[in-house]
C-alpha cells in the first residue's frame, strides 16, 4: 500500500513500528494477588507488592507467562526456553518502585510473523521482533485538585505484554491493519481483551521518515499510548508530515518521546526519547530465570484454538467463499462462531455469509450493537435461509421479515404467517396475474415482440405488484417467455 509525502524537495515515505501493550487476561497482577478487574474505586485494587512496601517481595504468576507463551504461538514465533526479568530504572510519581520490573535481552517470545489482509487482496508480512512481559505503572490523576496530582495504583503491577514489531510498516492504513489483526490474536487467544477503550490494549507508535529509494532507517519519534486505532493511523500522518516539513527547512528530527492530541490532529514533544542504556537494565535480583521445558510449550500449543488466518483458508476451501468474505467472517472470533451456526449442517455457505456480512452487520450498525448484542440469533437467520430455500418467501420479501426480526425478535416463520407474506407458487394463480397483465399491455407486448426484450422486466415489476410482491420471480419469468415468445 504505497503512502508518499510530497515535499518541496521529492517525495518522502515513512517508516513504521510499533510497540502493542496488550493487557493479559489474568484474574490476579503480574507478581502480587490483586485483582485486575476494571472500574474499582481508586487504590482498590492494590496489594503491599504493588505498592512497593519494604520487604514485600514479588511471585511470578504462572498464568501470565501460560498468557504470553500462548500468545507468542499464535504470532508464530520463537518460544525462548530461558527468559529473564530485569529492572527498568526511572523515575515517576506513579511508580512506586522508581523501577518498572519488565524484560531486556531475553524476552520469553522470540522473532514472530504477522499476516495483514491488504484491501486489494494481496498479503503483507510484518516481522514481530519480540514479546515480553512486564508490569504496568499507575496512573496520575491531575484533574481532581486544582493545586495537586493524586496516584491510583489499581493498575501498579498488571501484567502486561509489549508485542514490538519490526519497522516494515510503511503507511497508516498498514498500521491500523496491522493493530487491528493482533487484537484479532488476542482475542481468539483468549490472552487480553483486546478493549483500546478501557486501555487494556494501547500503542507506542515509531514514526521516521526518508526519501523514497533510501534503505536508511532515520531518527525516529515515539508518539505513547495511542488508545484507538483511528488515532494510531491519524497520529502516523500527523508527525511524518511534521518530521518532513521539518527536515525540508533544514531542521533535524530529535529523538523523542511524543503525545498525539486528536482534537488538534498534531503531535507534541514530551521528553528526549531515552536509550536503553538510560534505563540501567539489570536483572531483577528478586526473581529467578523463567525456565521451561519443550513439553511445557507443546502442551499449551495443543490448546490453541483455530486462528483468524487458518479459518480464513479453510473457509475459502471449504466453503468456496471470496477472500473478502472469508476475511470479514474471521476477524473476530464470535463472528466466526456465529456464521458457522447460521450454516448448519446444509445450508448455503455463500447465501449465509452474504445476509451475515450485508443485513446482519448493516443492521448491527445501525444501532451500534455487537454481534453477541444481536437481536437476531445465528439459529432465527439460519431458520429465514431456510424459508429462502423452500420457496416458503422470497429473497426480496425476506429483507422485509428480517427488518422485522430486528425489530421485534420474533422467529420468521411466526412474522411470515402473521403478516401473509408467504410466496405465491400455485401456478394456476401466477398464469391468471400474467395473463391479466399481458391483456392490459398491448403496447408494451408488441415492443417486446418487436425486439425490445429489456421490456421483459417491465413485465415481471406488473406482475409482482399485482401479487404484492408474492409471486415467485423463477416462475413469473419462465411463464412470461412462454406467453410472451
Amino acid at each position: 500500500m504505497t503512502y508518499r509525502i510530497v515535499g518541496e524537495t521529492g517525495e518522502w515515505e515513512v517508516v513504521i513500528g510499533l510497540e502493542v501493550h496488550a493487557q493479559v487476561v489474568s484474574n490476579s497482577k503480574l507478581f502480587s494477588g490483586a485483582s485486575t478487574e476494571f472500574g474499582g474505586a481508586p487504590n482498590t485494587h492494590v496489594s503491599l507488592v504493588d505498592a512497593a512496601m519494604p520487604g514485600m517481595l514479588p511471585v511470578v504468576n504462572e498464568k501470565c507467562i501460560e498468557q504470553a507463551v500462548r500468545t507468542g504461538l499464535g504470532l508464530k514465533a520463537k518460544i525462548n526456553n530461558y527468559s529473564v526479568f530485569a529492572r527498568k530504572n526511572y523515575f515517576y510519581a506513579d511508580l512506586p518502585q522508581s523501577y518498572q520490573i519488565s524484560q531486556f535481552d531475553k524476552p520469553i517470545v522470540g522473532a514472530g510473523v504477522v499476516i495483514l489482509d491488504m484491501p486489494d487482496g494481496t498479503t503483507r508480512e510484518i516481522g514481530i521482533e519480540r514479546l515480553h512481559l512486564e508490569q504496568d505503572a499507575g496512573k496520575s490523576m491531575h484533574d481532581q485538585d486544582p493545586k495537586r496530582t493524586f496516584v491510583d495504583l489499581n493498575r501498579s503491577g498488571v501484567a502486561l505484554m509489549e508485542i514490538v514489531s519490526d519497522p516494515d510498516m510503511r503507511s497508516p492504513e498498514e498500521a491500523g491493519i496491522y493493530v487491528r489483526k493482533i487484537r484479532s490474536i488476542v482475542r481468539y487467544l483468549e490472552t487480553c481483551d483486546g478493549n483500546m477503550e478501557q486501555g487494556s490494549m494501547r500503542a507506542d507508535v515509531n514514526v521516521s521518515v526518508r526519501k523514497v529509494g533510501s534503505t536508511e532507517l532515520n531518527t525516529r519519534c515515539e508518539i505513547k499510548n495511542v488508545n484507538s486505532v483511528r488515532f494510531v493511523m491519524q497520529a502516523i500522518e500527523a508527525e511524518a508530515q511534521r518530521q518532513v516539513e521539518l527536515v525540508e527547512s533544514g531542521g533535524e528530527v530529535e529523538q523523542q518521546t511524543r503525545q498525539f492530541d486528536p482534537s488538534k490532529g498534531e503531535t507534541k514533544a514530551m521528553r528526549s526519547k531515552e536509550f536503553a542504556h538510560d534505563y540501567r537494565y539489570f536483572p531483577d535480583p528478586d526473581l529467578l530465570p523463567i525456565e521451561f521445558s519443550e513439553e511445557y510449550v507443546e502442551a499449551i500449543k495443543a490448546t490453541l484454538p483455530e486462528l483468524p488466518d487458518e479459518k480464513k483458508q479453510r473457509y475459502m476451501s471449504e466453503y468456496g467463499l471470496s477472500a473478502y468474505d472469508a476475511g470479514v467472517l474471521v476477524v473476530d472470533r464470535e463472528t466466526g462462531h456465529y456464521y458457522e451456526a447460521v450454516l448448519g449442517k446444509n445450508r448455503d455457505p455463500k447465501l449465509a455469509a452474504n445476509w451475515v456480512i450485508s443485513n446482519l452487520f448493516g443492521a448491527l450498525k445501525a444501532e451500534s450493537k455487537s454481534i453477541e448484542e444481536s437481536p437476531v440469533s445465528a439459529e432465527q437467520l439460519g431458520q429465514l435461509l431456510d424459508l429462502i430455500a423452500d420457496d416458503t418467501i422470497s429473497g426480496k420479501i425476506a429483507k422485509d421479515v428480517f427488518e422485522k426480526m430486528i425489530a421485534s425478535g420474533d422467529d420468521p416463520a411466526v412474522i411470515v404467517e402473521k403478516e401473509g407474506l408467504k410466496q405465491i407458487t400455485d401456478t394456476g394463480a401466477i398464469e391468471a396475474a400474467v395473463d391479466d397483465v399481458i391483456a392490459n399491455s398491448p403496447e408494451q407486448v408488441a415492443q417486446f415482440q418487436g425486439g425490445n426484450e429489456k421490456i421483459a422486466g417491465w413485465f415481471v415489476g406488473q406482475i409482482m405488484k399485482a401479487t404484492q410482491g408474492k409471486a415467485n420471480p423463477g416462475m413469473v419469468n419462465k411463464m412470461l417467455k412462454e406467453k410472451l415468445g
